[in-house]
């Protein structure tokens, strides 16, 4: 088994740090420092997988004897790809076009150890059914939860639960960022011992 100490989390999320720490296994963080830009014509899916990958290799170029989790989560909505707002203004244009709306959050994770030649990534696909909203509701949403790192705006883990009319998925963090179940089943075949 991969020596435990050597766990690293390739992301600067506080939400991905938060969910992984549920694993009750230690870890570090380090950021990855990867440019996020998405390709001409890439899908999101391809986007989330790709980038996922980079972040876990660009940490693991700097800890070879760790296992490297890199992670990345892309909203679609109907093909094109929806990430981190940044702005208010942004996150109001992206509620306003998601609102009645089916979207898949894309979320991707990697597992990378250079030191035993490990490479792999899985995707969670959550379906999320926007409920019509208003703009007087898009705004005290926005207002009181400000998501403005999170893909797509919405933070279901918080008062973002009301934009929605359903949750489809098999992975009940993957919505949050990081896929729990996909990353213990990576973690576990790159020989990393959870319980």
């Amino acid at each position: 088994m991969t020596d435990s100490k050597h766990l690293i989390l390739g992301s600067t999320s506080r939400y991905r740090r938060e969910l992984l720490e549920r694993l009750r296994h230690p870890f570090d963080v380090v950021s990855p420092d990867v440019d996020e830009t998405p390709l001409p014509n890439e899908t999101p899916l391809a986007l989330a997988k790709r980038l996922a990958l980079a972040k876990a290799r660009a940490v693991a170029q700097r800890h070879p004897q760790a296992v490297v989790i890199g992670s990345d989560q892309v909203a679609d909505l109907l093909g094109e790809p929806l990430g981190k707002p940044g702005t208010h203004e942004r996150a109001v244009a992206q509620l306003q076009r998601m609102q009645g709306q089916t979207v898949i959050f894309q979320t991707a994770v990697a597992v990378v150890c250079l030191a035993n030649g490990f490479e792999a990534v899985d995707v969670a696909a959550i379906r999320v059914k926007f409920r019509p909203l208003s703009d007087a509701e898009i705004e005290a949403y926005l207002l009181a939860e400000q998501p403005y790192d999170c893909a797509g705006s919405a933070k279901s883990e918080g008062l973002g639960i009301a934009l929605l009319d359903a949750i489809d998925n098999d992975d009940p963090t993957a919505l949050i960022g990081l896929p729990l179940i996909r990353t213990c089943q990576l973690l576990r075949a790159a020989g990393v011992k959870l319980l």
